[in-house]
C-alpha cells in the first residue's frame, strides 16, 4: 500500500443548522448543496435535518481531504453521498471517476459526523 496516494477527512456539524430546511422554501440553497437523489433520501426521513447534516459533513470532509494533498475540491452538488441496499454510504464525484474512496458516517440527536479516506492517482 502507498500511503503518499491517502488522504483523509473529517467534519462534524450541529444538526440544529439543519432542522428548518424546507425542501420547497429553501430549494435554491438546497440544490447548490445537495443532488436530487440525496434530497429524496433525506427527506423521506423523518428526521431528515441527521440525513442533511451527515452529508454535508461528507462533503466538508471531502474538502479537506483534498485540500490535505494540495488539490482543489468540486463544489458541493457535484459530490452525492449515496446509501448502498445495504445502507453504507459510498462517493460519487462527477467527472472525476479515478478517485476511491470510503466513508464513515454517523449521527445522534445533535451531532452528524463524516470521516473520508481517499486514494488520489498520482
Amino acid at each position: 500500500m502507498n500511503l503518499d496516494n491517502l488522504t483523509l477527512g473529517v467534519d462534524i456539524e450541529s444538526i440544529s443548522r439543519f432542522n428548518e430546511l424546507d425542501r420547497k422554501k429553501n430549494k435554491s440553497f438546497l440544490d447548490k448543496i445537495y443532488s436530487e437523489k440525496e434530497l429524496d433520501y433525506c427527506y423521506s426521513h423523518k428526521n431528515y435535518a441527521q440525513h442533511l447534516a451527515v452529508r454535508f459533513a461528507a462533503k466538508e470532509a471531502i474538502f479537506k481531504a483534498f485540500s490535505s494533498c494540495g488539490l482543489d475540491s468540486p463544489f458541493y452538488n457535484k459530490i452525492e453521498i449515496l446509501n448502498k441496499k445495504n445502507g453504507s454510504p459510498y462517493l460519487k464525484i462527477k467527472d472525476m471517476k479515478k478517485i476511491k474512496a470510503k466513508l464513515s458516517l454517523s449521527h445522534c440527536n445533535k451531532k452528524a459526523l463524516a470521516f473520508v479516506v481517499m486514494e488520489i492517482p498520482s
